[in-house]
């Protein structure tokens, strides 16, 4: 399973190839109400095909419209959409019914332009981990691609005068240290969320005839050997162990702390956590640095009792630490 926005660019590149000419639109800005962020992308050809998302419907279907119409000839523009204050903002087409404001870069791209080579880049280097920024000219459509490093959990656009960056966040990726019915749940939602999901379980006994959801990887090491190996973990990977079983759960944290993972979790009580710490600590060798990176309890504390719930409050909580928002905001 992918991010929405790493199959626009998926499906953008096959468009090209197929030699069409591409409308690239990405959300610059958002004031009120929204339920696409800055940075969200859509792709569209000439003829009204399109995936991907700007807004909840009524913006996309505008856009579509005056598109088939002939509308966006230029090689990059920037439009807006609504008015924060439930009336339409200077040169909006669209009033939103949620009373916001959507500002939107559309960018030209005829096959054959350098736009192809550049997105076939960003594919191969988004699963690895890297992120990319794109500077785009309003002057003359321009674009130029650099990486951003590995450390951008989320997708991000600005507008600069004439000059437009966008930086592409690399796909999330959750691990799951052993399988148990909490981490089949986490599984499930996790696909949802657009995360590339993992359950990496060694015990023949748990893996034999195990029917996985749609979307998830089954890697039959034990993780703390998985995640040894390079490129497994980034900043956008989240490692959650929820097996009580301490040879999967306390290697699995024992090695997840030696990555660059931007979440890790280990499931249990406040007194097992008490447990769990002192044996990093001491077996481990685990410093007060590397035991403080590990959420334990993992979760948010909405008193769940299912493996359901105990998996909602743990993605919940990824979600929370990936959006960079503090606990208990």
């Amino acid at each position: 399973m992918q991010t929405l926005d790493y199959r626009v660019i998926e499906q953008a590149v096959e468009w090209l190839e197929q030699g069409h000419t591409i409308w690239l639109c990405t959300v610059l800005s958002t004031f009120g109400s929204s339920p696409r962020e800055p940075g969200a992308l859509m792709v569209a050809r000439a003829n009204g095909d399109h995936l991907g998302s700007l807004s909840g419907g009524c913006v996309e279907e505008d856009f579509l419209q005056r598109l088939v119409a002939g509308a966006f000839p230029q090689p990059a523009v920037t439009i807006r959409y609504g008015g924060s204050d439930g009336t339409d903002a200077p040169g909006a087409t669209v009033r939103l019914p949620c009373g916001g404001v959507l500002e939107v870069l559309v960018e030209r791209h005829e096959p054959g332009s350098g736009c192809l080579e550049q997105l076939r880049t960003i594919l191969g280097g988004l699963g690895k981990g890297v992120a990319f920024c794109r500077e785009v000219s309003l002057a003359n459509g321009e674009v130029r691609l650099s990486s951003a490093g590995t450390g951008h959990g989320q997708g991000r656009a600005k507008q600069e005068g004439e000059q437009v960056l966008v930086t592409i966040a690399p796909v999330a990726r959750l691990i799951l240290a052993g399988h148990s019915p909490v981490a089949e749940a986490c599984a499930r939602f996790a696909v949802t969320l657009g995360y590339e999901v993992v359950i990496c379980d060694p015990r023949k006994e748990i893996t034999d005839n195990l029917a996985l959801p749609d979307g998830v990887t089954l890697v039959t090491k034990l993780p703390s050997v998985y995640l040894e190996t390079a490129g497994v973990c980034t900043p956008t990977t989240a490692v959650v162990a929820s097996t009580h079983d301490p040879r999967i759960d306390d290697l699995a944290m024992m090695a997840a702390v030696k990555t660059p993972a931007g979440y890790i979790g280990v499931m249990g009580s406040m007194r097992t956590s008490r447990s769990r710490a002192e044996r990093l600590r001491r077996s481990g060798g685990l410093t007060e640095a590397e035991i403080e990176c590990i959420h334990m309890p993992i979760g948010l504390d909405i008193g769940s009792k299912t493996p359901a719930e105990i998996a909602l409050s743990i993605m919940a909580d990824v979600v929370r630490t990936r959006r960079g928002k503090p606990y208990g905001s």
